[in-house]
This record gives C-alpha cells, structure tokens and sequence, in this order.
C-alpha cells in the first residue's frame, strides 16, 4: 500500500468525477442569501459530517462511513482511493489600533464589504494505492492526520491602509481509512469491496457542553465523500446490477453513505461513495455556470434572487465568504442570454421515424392534425372512486397499503419508505394508461396539510402490497 501521487491515466479519470464530487463537498456551504447573519446559516454542513468519536455518542451524527461494493478485478489490478472532506477553518474578524495592536470585533466596515466571524471551509485530500491482492483477508488500514494551522490575513482598505486582520484556526483532525474485499460464491470471480472512513480525533466535549455541535465542528470531517478507482476491471451498479448479482448487491452494507458508477456513461471503473443519494453517472449540468451550493433550488431562481439582493445585502455576503462573493459577482455579471439558457433544456430525445402527420405552424414545427390527448377522454375516471387490483383486492379511496418502493422507477427518497405503511387518497390514471396511487404516509404529522394542498406522494400498484390485517 503507498500513498504517491496518482497515476495521470488515474488522475484524468478521477479529475472527471470530482466535478460532481466537487458538488457533494460543498453542499450546504453556504445557503441564499449567502450572509452569515441568515438563519439558515447558522446551522451549517448537514450532510456526510463525521464527528469525534466522544461526541458522537451524545448526539445522533456519526463518527463513520461504511461503504460495500462489487467489483469484477482483473489481474494485477490496484485500487486507488481518495477521500475528500472540509476542514473546519474558525475566523475570527480584528480591527487595528493605533498601537500596531489588534482587538477582535464583531464586525469590521469597508467600501464593499462587511467582514464578520464566519466558519470557512478548507479543502482535504487523503490519497492511497493498494494492489487489490493485498485488501482480502484482513485487508489494510490506512491512518492520517490533518495538523491544526494557524495563519493571519491582513485586511486593507481602499487606500491601501491596514485596517484590520483575519485570524484562521483549525484544529487537529485524525482518521483512518479501512479496505477489504472477500470473494463471492459463484461462476464469477466478483469482490465484495468495504472501504470505511473513520474520526478517530480524540477530542472530548467540555464539560457541560456535551450537545454543542459548533464546538465539535472543527474536529470534524466535514461533506466526507471517496472516489475510487479500479486500474483494471470494473465495478457494478447497485441500482441497477445485472440479474445474477441482485442478490450480492442487496446484502452489501451502506451506512451514511451510498455508491454509485461515475466518470463517462458506459464506463464502469470508477465509484463516487456519498452522502447524498445520486444516480449512476451523475454529471453537472452543462447550463450551470457555477457552484451556488443550495441544492434546494434550481441555478434560475437562485441567480434572479442573488441578483435581487440590496447594495447592504451584497457587502455583508461579500464579506461572508470568499466563495459567497463569487456568487454575488457571477448573478451581478450574468449577460441576459445566458441566463435565458437557465430556463431548462430537453434531454434525451426519443427518435421519431417515418412520414409525420399533420402540417408545419408558424415556427416549423410539424402539428398533429388531432390532439395527441383527449381531455374528454377524461370523463371515465374518478379518482376517488376508482379501484386497482393489487394482490387479488380492490384498492382505492381510503385503503391500507404497505409500501414497496422498486429500485427502477422510483424517486430515490422513497426507498426511506419501505415497510411503511399508507392510506390511498386516489387511484390516478396519466395519459399513457397508467396507474398511479396517491398516498400520504400513516403517521405522518404533515398528512392533514397534504390532503388540503394536494400534495401526495405516488408509488405505483407494483410497488404496494395489502397487509395482512388492512384496518
């Protein structure tokens, strides 16, 4: 096992894949309207945050990450991994005095910004190389440790003048990252890979401050993520594997964090292990012209808002963050045509053949010569009296049903739902003739405010079964 710089064919390929990763790192950094005084602000870096392994036993986050996968090695093959995570970086804002001295303030004031005590972000990289013969068995355990730094940044105002400084700090961090592999029965020579990603810093909470999450921040590994990557041989999907390994993917363990196939479609040798769930090769919309970290909107909304901020909201953004800054002059410079170019794009055009019927419009665009739909069509269907078979019974308005959610066509957040139970509030049918149950979750606080505003969720009747005892 070595810990070198990577090999360029590597580099190239994980280069790719950080992009998106790049995404996962700074999820959540920092949240519209881009100002530390925000209230969503103050409760920062929600996803793949691994804490001090004293501290997370007084609170509900974890102080690891447990990957498995399946991998079809060639020979001579090696693994290489890299983990990625913030550090926390604490700063705090120091106004000069005459004196050469500095005292810390609150706030300092300059033409184009207003600098405050903020909680930045530092970027870390742990690197490692292991033939893929040395992870069976026991496997390997690699430790490493980031070292607290201390630096000062000198504040100026526009004349040059020193008026203040930033003074960073961050605190020791230490872990270590574990890989094996065991062989699986079978015709195919498959590896079950476990790579795990520990906080071994061995911080303890002060006294009476065992549930202070800010004060365990800096000892954290913050957005922790791996990319990995196989020399020679390829990994399978664990969304959508081939039908001899279903069943080796569905006993595979992912705990906080979930493997997907990234790098260029139709590849299969590089893994992206996250946080937050995605699809296999997920990739950054070409329209996206830059990273503004809140995943909850769309880069339209969030450009037109960030642009609508006042002269006052934009210097304390400015002064927030550097990278909060560079969203503040990206949605201020942003030409007219590039941001019509935000207003969404079609993907994945299915090919018509053949004679189109119907005659050209004013745009060239050929139209039928009858609706593709009948709205009358319509007048056979009543959602809340419809029924569905599903396991030999009638299911509608009002039912017990226990969700099943399927891998293949399914919002990824439903799978969270599986085993749970829920009441039919409609028997819905699209356009295309199929079925669609709308459902609210029993137990769930927020069911009331669904069924007012319409807001359901929908499995399909494939994806649903009866309980035993429906009441």
């Amino acid at each position: 096992m070595t810990a070198p710089a990577f090999a360029p064919e590597t580099e190239e390929r994980l280069a790719l894949a950080r992009q998106v990763a790049d995404a996962v790192l700074f999820e959540g950094y920092v949240l519209y309207p881009y100002r530390a005084s925000a209230a969503k602000n103050r409760l920062r870096w929600q996803f793949g945050v691994l804490v001090p392994p004293a501290w997370g036993a007084e609170c509900e986050e974890h102080d690891f990450q447990h990957t498995e996968c399946l991998m079809e090695p060639r020979a001579e093959a090696s693994l290489a991994v890299e983990v990625r995570f913030l550090h926390a970086r604490r700063r705090t804002v120091q106004r000069a005095l005459p004196d050469g001295d500095f005292e810390t303030v609150p706030e300092l004031h300059l033409d184009d910004r207003v600098l405050v005590p903020w909680d930045e972000g530092a970027e870390e990289r742990v690197e490692l190389v292991a033939p893929v013969a040395q992870l069976t068995g026991d496997g390997i355990e690699f430790p490493f440790r980031k070292p607290a730094v201390e630096d000062t940044e000198p504040v100026l105002d526009a004349t040059g003048r020193t008026v203040g400084r930033l003074l960073r700090r961050s605190a020791e961090v230490t872990g270590v990252v574990r890989l094996s592999a065991s062989e699986l029965d079978g015709p195919y020579r498959v590896l079950r890979l476990t790579a795990v990603v520990e906080n071994t810093t061995p911080w303890t909470p002060p006294e009476g401050h065992a549930a202070d999450r800010d004060a365990a921040l800096p000892h954290s590994l913050v957005a922790t993520h791996l990319l990995m990557a196989l020399s020679n041989g390829s990994f399978l999907s664990m969304t959508d594997p081939p039908e001899w390994a279903k069943g080796a993917v569905a006993a595979c363990r992912n705990l906080h964090t979930w493997p997907v196939l990234a790098g260029e479609p139709g590849r299969a040798d590089l893994v992206l292990s996250s946080p937050i769930i995605l699809e296999d090769h997920p990739a950054i919309a070409p329209e996206s012209l830059g990273a503004l970290y809140d995943a909850t909107e769309i880069d339209e909304i969030l450009a037109l808002r960030t642009a609508a901020l006042t002269d006052a909201e934009k210097r304390e953004a400015r002064g927030t963050d550097a990278r909060a800054a560079a969203v503040i002059d990206l949605a201020d410079s942003m030409p007219a045509e590039v941001l019509e170019r935000l207003h969404g794009a079609v993907r994945g055009l299915r090919e018509i053949t053949g004679e189109p019927d119907g005659f050209p419009d004013e745009f060239g665009v050929t139209r039928p010569d009858t609706p593709w739909w009948d709205p009358a069509s319509d007048a056979g269907f009543d959602p809340e009296q419809d029924r569905v078979m599903v396991d030999g019974r009638p299911v509608g308005r009002g039912s017990r049903v226990e969700l099943r959610p399927g891998l293949r066509h399914t919002d990824a957040q439903d799978l969270f739902l599986q085993g749970r139970t829920a009441t039919v509030e409609a028997v819905l049918h699209d356009v295309d003739g199929a079925v669609h149950l709308a459902v609210t979750v029993d137990g769930d606080p927020g069911a009331d405010i669904r069924r007012e505003q319409g807001r359901y969720l929908y499995f399909q009747p494939d994806e649903v079964v009866v309980p035993e005892d429906p009441r």
